[in-house]
C-alpha cells in the first residue's frame, strides 16, 4: 500500500510496482488508509511522512501498535533527527525525496524479504528463553516472567532475534544495521543505537548499566544472557 498526498507519486509508484508484479493499492492519508486496511491487509506499507492532518509518524506508530506490517517511509526531510524519529516509531526502513523508483523497489523487496524469511530462532526452535524472558518465535511476542505478553514491532524482533541467535557475542553497529535492515549502515547513522533502546525498555534493561544489551565502548552491543532452546 502507497500512502502519499501527492496524486503524481501515488500512481508513479503503484504503477511502477504492478510492473515488477506487485499489487499496489494506494491512499492519499490516514483516513483512506485506515479504511483501506479494514478491507484488505497489506504485506508492507511504503508510507509518507509528511500527510495532511495526521503525519506519517503518528500513523506509523498506530500502525505498531495494531500490527505487525512492515513500513517504509518516504521524506522530503534528509535530517537524521527524522530518520531516527521514523525508526522510533517502528518504521523498518526510510528513503529520502526524491528517490528513485528502483531503490524503492530494492528496499521493498528486502523488507519483505526479512520479514518472510527471517530465521525464527537459532535452529527450528519455536521459542527461545533468556534473561528470565522468553521469546515466541511464532506469534512474534515477547513473554515475561510472569506470564504477560509484549508485542513486538517488526524491527524489533528482528533485531532481538539477531542478538539471541550471536548471544554472548559483541556485533558491531554496521553489523546489526545490515542483519536487521539488510544494507550497509550510512555513516554516522545512529538510528541502530535507537532500536537498541527501544528494545532495552521493552525488556527493562534500559538502567544506567543494562544488564542484558549491554554496550562494548567502541566495539557495538553484546547480549550478555545464555539462550535456551524450547521446541515445545
Amino acid at each position: 500500500m502507497v500512502v502519499d498526498d501527492d496524486a503524481e507519486i501515488r500512481s508513479l509508484v503503484a504503477e511502477y510496482l504492478t510492473l515488477h508484479g506487485y499489487h499496489a493499492s494506494v491512499a492519499r492519508d490516514g483516513a483512506e488508509m485506515r479504511s483501506a486496511l479494514k478491507a484488505d491487509r497489506p504485506d508492507l506499507v511504503v508510507l509518507d511522512l509528511l500527510l495532511p492532518g495526521e503525519d506519517g509518524l503518528s500513523l506509523c506508530r498506530d500502525l505498531r501498535a495494531n500490527s505487525n506490517i512492515p513500513v517504509i517511509m518516504l521524506t522530503a526531510r534528509r535530517e537524521e533527527i527524522d530518520r531516527i524519529i521514523g525508526i522510533e516509531m517502528g518504521a523498518d526502513d526510510y528513503l529520502g525525496k526524491p528517490f528513485n523508483p528502483r531503490e524503492l523497489l530494492a528496499r521493498i523487496k528486502s523488507v519483505l524479504r526479512r520479514a518472510r524469511g527471517l530465521p525464527a530462532s537459532r535452529g527450528d526452535a519455536k521459542r527461545l528463553r533468556f534473561a528470565g524472558w522468553t521469546l515466541d518465535c511464532t506469534a512474534r511476542h515477547l513473554i515475561d516472567a510472569q506470564g504477560v505478553i509484549v508485542p513486538l514491532g517488526g524491527a524489533q524482533y528482528r533485531l532481538l532475534a539477531v542478538f539471541l541467535n550471536h548471544p554472548n557475542h559483541v556485533l558491531e553497529r554496521d553489523k546489526l544495521v545490515n542483519l536487521t535492515l539488510g544494507r550497509d549502515a550510512i555513516p554516522f547513522d545512529r538510528s541502530i543505537d535507537v532500536q537498541v533502546s527501544r528494545l532495552r525498555q521493552l525488556l527493562r534493561d534500559s538502567g544506567r548499566e543494562p544488564r542484558i544489551v549491554k554496550t562494548v565502548r567502541n566495539g557495538g552491543y553484546v547480549l550478555a544472557a545464555a539462550v535456551e532452546r524450547l521446541d515445545g
